[in-house]
């Protein structure tokens, strides 16, 4: 009660499968904050899985403030109201709103700055988020990137199973799309996705289902063309067979705003094998991110 007395709700967000997310005051400091109003299904179920990982996760990185993760107040009793600071809109939000051509490449490389530095930070606790998308990627009016939506994220050990229904379609990784083992490269590879769409302002593979995401990967867009047979995860839904050949294009054909670096740090993320991928902590190193003019 004490809580509901403190926030005073002003404008709601958005709705999700689990609650609403509301923008309140907080009528103790005057700060606006963001309010997750978890809805408790009826029949003694209690909160969802996803809520409960979400809250421990949260407590896990509430002492550990890094500046591109969205800071949260997470309750030490059995609430169903979580309390996280206000931003004022995702990167989605951000691309639409940016004008034409889109958003300058400096900002691009800064934003990528950022997104890459949450993300070495949580894969170091290893953390793998699960669900990157434009609009869990929160951009403050100051430029400030912070990482949002925890609900789906997962501590991870070498041998652990993880559930294949995870990620957004359109920023699901290859291993996840053939219900292969995965870790924290499938946050990578989305974190690719998001690269172009930051470029293009709209997503770069829109599939329908898992085989036609597949699919577009491959061969609509053929960024990567279609892997040779050794780097096939055995065991996995749909066989090598099921897809058509196809050589790899240039990424400049989707996306010919990147130039030569950037092209590189795309297809590095954007990599089939997960073993190959690149990481957080060496994109942060990658020269497309060090300056200078891209040819």
């Amino acid at each position: 009660m004490a809580q509901e007395v403190q926030y005073e709700p002003v404008a709601e967000l958005g709705v999700g499968a689990h609650g609403s997310v509301f923008k309140a005051r907080d009528r103790l400091s005057g700060r606006f904050v963001a309010l997750k109003n978890v809805r408790v299904p009826t029949g003694g179920a209690g909160l969802p899985p996803s809520t409960v990982r979400e809250v421990a996760l949260l407590r896990r990185l509430e002492h550990l403030e890094h500046p591109n993760i969205v800071r949260a107040r997470t309750p030490h009793e059995a609430k169903v109201t979580l309390v996280f600071e206000h931003v004022e809109q995702d990167l989605k939000t951000f691309l639409e709103k940016a004008p034409a051509p889109g958003l300058p490449p400096d900002t691009i490389k800064e934003l990528m700055r950022q997104f890459l530095r949450a993300l070495d930070f949580l894969h170091a606790q290893r953390i793998v988020h699960r669900d990157l998308k434009p609009q869990n990627v929160l951009v403050t009016s100051a430029g400030q990137l912070k990482v949002a939506d925890f609900g789906l994220a997962r501590i991870y050990g070498c041998h652990m199973a993880l559930t294949p229904v995870v990620v957004t379609l359109w920023y699901r990784a290859p291993e996840v799309l053939l219900r292969a083992a995965y870790a924290s490269p499938v946050d990578m590879w989305s974190v690719g996705c998001i690269f172009a769409e930051m470029f293009r302002r709209k997503p770069l593979f829109c599939g329908s289902s898992e085989a036609d995401q597949l699919g577009k990967i491959f061969e609509c867009v053929g960024l990567i063309g279609l892997p040779q047979e050794d780097e096939w995860p055995q065991d996995v839904a749909l066989p090598r067979e099921a897809f058509a050949p196809c050589a790899p294009r240039e990424p400049r054909g989707e996306v010919p705003e990147l130039g030569d670096s950037g092209e590189q740090l795309l297809l590095a993320l954007l990599t089939f094998s997960p073993h190959k991928r690149i990481s957080a902590h060496e994109a942060l190193g990658h020269r497309y991110l060090q300056g200078g003019r891209e040819g």
